[in-house]
């Protein structure tokens, strides 16, 4: 099934440290070859071994309009004939800033970068130089990329492979990072009774995704933002993954809640290298060159990037949202119904266009509960649905994703799937 990719791994070995530009697309985690793709359109991906995927995927949350969508190729296209790089400000940049600022509550004034760990780590710099306090909190599992602050407890990539603390993160920098647990608001205010004034904020992604899809539960949000606002705390929303996939105006809109900061990333970039970062104009205003705290990027806003997102951002009316959520609520009814009908271990989570299924009948609320999950027969399920020309995401400490593209018949397809592979693996 795997000949050529398998070709392909043992030659990018040599030269990539495990033949990958980042790690979990090594499968080391579900074991066996990763198929190399060649080529991906709407729902598809196709292989270097000529097979087919239904992908869930999607470049790990941007595609949220299918692969190679016509008018954002179109778009990239053009943009790319004009020039690739100016290294200067253009006229796109204002209106992806502007269609940015439109949807997410609260945003202000909007910075453009090249990656979602870019936008994290630029905007806890911002946040300690705008309140003049060290510390900041996150959460067990959470993820904001691989900036040194972050690589604390992280979630994705650093679970998937048990390595929750990185070799060359330092102490001083570890001392910095204080860690809640997620859905537990008593963890929060522990933290913040024990370091008083010191914290300069909480980053969280506002729906788990990178230990799985999990959902904020009793108001836990809301509690969040009263805690900041009596603590002096800033509130950052890293809406890399929720952001413009979940609803209109990101997690924000969804759950009501409106943070000091945000970051954003994967869907605005429309599959090119593209994040953001932004909130209040009083913060934002602390940014070279209006301000003292640097950053500053050569691709930062790149032509061709800032076309596809601004395309993808325009094609996402609230019609997009209905339409998305109708597929899983398909999704998630049939994934329970199997569930249920045969009385397997496992449980699942669904927010908008995001949905994860767990082997535990635990319900995951936390991290710690998603490392009860039977990881061998998650494996073991996985490599079921690859054969089955089903692409999931190669851990279990991923959320999986929906898009325009798929529709009703591709849903009841994958439903047939997955309930003969769980047949297989239970």
């Amino acid at each position: 099934m795997f000949q050529e990719s398998e070709a392909l791994l043992q030659r990018a070995q040599k030269s990539m440290p495990g033949g990958v530009n980042s790690p979990v697309r090594a499968f080391r985690s579900v074991g066996g070859t990763p198929p190399f793709i060649e080529r991906a359109e709407g729902p598809y991906l196709f292989d270097a071994d000529g097979n087919r995927y239904i992908d869930f995927v999607l470049t790990w949350g941007p595609a949220i309009l299918g692969h190679a969508h016509p008018e954002v190729v179109a778009a990239a296209q053009a943009a790319v004939a004009a020039g690739s790089s100016f290294g200067a400000p253009t006229r796109a940049e204002i209106e992806l800033a502007e269609e940015i600022i439109s949807r997410a509550p609260g945003c202000d004034v909007v910075r453009l970068v090249c990656s979602g760990t870019e936008a994290c780590m630029s905007a806890i710099r911002l946040a300690r130089g705008a309140t003049g306090r060290d510390k900041i909190i996150k959460f067990r599992g959470c993820y904001h990329g691989h900036a040194d602050s972050f690589l604390i407890a992280a979630g994705s990539g650093a679970l998937t492979l048990g390595v929750p603390n990185s070799p060359g993160v330092t102490e001083g920098t570890a001392r910095d990072t204080l860690l809640a647990d997620f859905n537990d608001i008593a963890s929060v205010q522990a933290l913040i009774d024990a370091n008083p004034d010191q914290v300069a904020a909480i980053i969280l992604e506002p729906i788990c995704g990178n230990t799985g899809c999990i959902p904020p539960q009793d108001d836990f949000l809301q509690k969040l933002r009263a805690l900041c606002d009596d603590s002096g705390a800033l509130l950052l929303f890293d809406e890399v993954m929720t952001g413009f996939r979940v609803a209109y105006g990101g997690a924000a809109e969804r759950y009501g809640v409106t943070p000091d900061l945000y970051t954003f990333g994967k869907v605005v970039g429309g599959g090119f290298p593209l994040a953001a970062y932004g909130g209040r104009e009083d913060l934002m205003r602390h940014m070279a060159p209006d301000g003292p705290v640097y950053q500053a990027g050569t691709l930062s806003g790149n032509p061709v990037a800032v076309a596809a997102g601004l395309t993808t951002l325009r094609l996402l009316d609230r019609s997009s949202y209905d339409t998305l959520e109708a597929l899983s609520d398909r999704l998630g009814a049939g994934m329970t119904r199997i569930i249920e009908d045969n009385g397997y271990p496992l449980s699942t989570h669904r927010v908008g266009a995001m949905f994860s299924l767990f082997f535990t009948e635990t319900h995951v609320v936390g991290h710690d509960d998603v490392k009860t999950c039977d990881l061998d027969r998650f494996n073991r399920f996985f490599h079921a649905m690859l054969r089955r020309g089903v692409y999931l995401a190669p851990s279990q400490f991923e959320a999986g994703f929906l898009a325009t593209a798929h529709d009703e018949a591709l849903i009841d397809e994958v439903l047939t799937h997955t309930e003969a592979a769980l047949a297989e693996v239970f």
